[in-house]
């Protein structure tokens, strides 16, 4: 009896040190801004060298897609339309790679229709998926290949991944709308879609089976994940109980809550590196949308952020140390 009570001590022991072992994240949030004058910025992506993607409004109301590192880099197309942001498709970047290739898509002024599109050295090339009705090109990984969604002749939507010349199409079973965003460099898609609850499903895909990715707090509205980063980490957003958007970051198989300090119960979670910064964007309470860069660390990491004096960055540093939603 004493040898089997020692034994079950000492699980009870190795259990709860394996438990404190486990080290809380540190997000440090800031907002961002393309330049003094923009009165909105959209932050979606984010690379290793902590280059963003998105778009920003001018003091005039027009849109433009940007590329903001060290400096602003400010980006048109003649046949993009350049108001009414994203339900109306202006102008936007919306992933981004290592060699600082956007992906993006806009509404085309000549056709009225979605027309997806990757922006490198100054060159827009056109991504969009066969005898579509429409395409949005959302993520971009460092080989190139391209995720995002098309409408077909019917105007349903469907996902697609383009590697090389080839575009392949999917969907997931029992659900609708779905959406592929963001790809890592081993092939993994974020994807998520309106399942038959009427809420949001998301999965892991690999081009031949779906991983689902749920957040344990998330409510009937369910889950979206927009973002896979190299090291298999994720990140998107969640809704709660009372509907709220929540960021959220699934490091090490725990999920933490990525939430701005500033928001009024609305933070979204769009961009994530290898280095577990975060961007994205939070209502405040006067119903503007700022984005913002979320700089995560753990007790005794070694992750070396990238920010900078030249970037845009402001409204000071706050921080939130948020603890694993699974720990006791």
């Amino acid at each position: 009896m004493k040898k089997s009570i020692l034994g079950v001590s000492a699980v009870l022991m190795f259990v709860a040190v394996g438990i404190a072992a486990a080290p809380p994240l540190t997000f440090t949030f800031a907002d961002v801004h393309a330049n003094k004058t923009a009165t909105e910025t959209d932050t979606f992506a984010i690379n290793d060298f902590g280059t963003k993607a998105g778009d920003y409004v001018d003091s005039a109301g027009v849109q433009h897609a940007m590329i903001l590192g060290k400096t602003l880099t400010t980006v048109d197309h003649q046949d993009c339309t350049t108001s009414g942001g994203f339900s109306s498709g202006a102008i936007a970047f919306y992933g981004i790679n290592k060699p600082s290739a956007a992906a993006g898509w806009c509404t085309s002024t000549k056709t009225g229709l979605y027309q997806g599109f990757v922006y490198a050295a100054g060159k827009f090339t056109a991504v969009n998926f066969p005898k579509s009705n429409g395409t949005q090109a959302i993520g971009i990984n460092d080989k190139g290949d391209v995720v995002g969604i098309y409408l077909d002749s019917a105007s349903t939507q469907h996902s697609f991944v383009k590697v090389g010349s080839k575009y392949t199409s999917f969907d997931i079973s029992g659900g609708t709308t779905t959406t592929a965003w963001g790809i890592n460099n081993s092939g993994q898609i974020a994807v998520f879609a309106i399942a038959s609850t009427g809420g949001y499903e998301s999965y892991l895909y690999n081009g031949k089976s779906f991983k689902k990715v749920s957040d344990p707090k998330a409510g009937t509205s369910g889950t979206i994940i927009r973002i896979v980063n190299d090291k298999g980490d994720v990140a998107g957003t969640y809704f709660n109980s009372s509907g709220d958007e929540i960021g959220f970051l699934l490091h090490g198989g725990k999920y933490y809550d990525v939430a701005d300090p500033k928001a009024d119960n609305d933070t979204r979670a769009d961009g994530l590196n290898d280095k577990l910064e975060i961007v994205g964007r939070y209502g405040n309470s006067a119903g503007d949308t700022v984005g913002f860069k979320a700089i995560t660390k753990t007790a005794g990491d070694v992750f070396a952020s990238s920010v900078d004096a030249g970037e845009r960055e402001t409204s000071g540093r706050h921080v939130v140390r948020v603890e694993p939603l699974n720990t006791p």
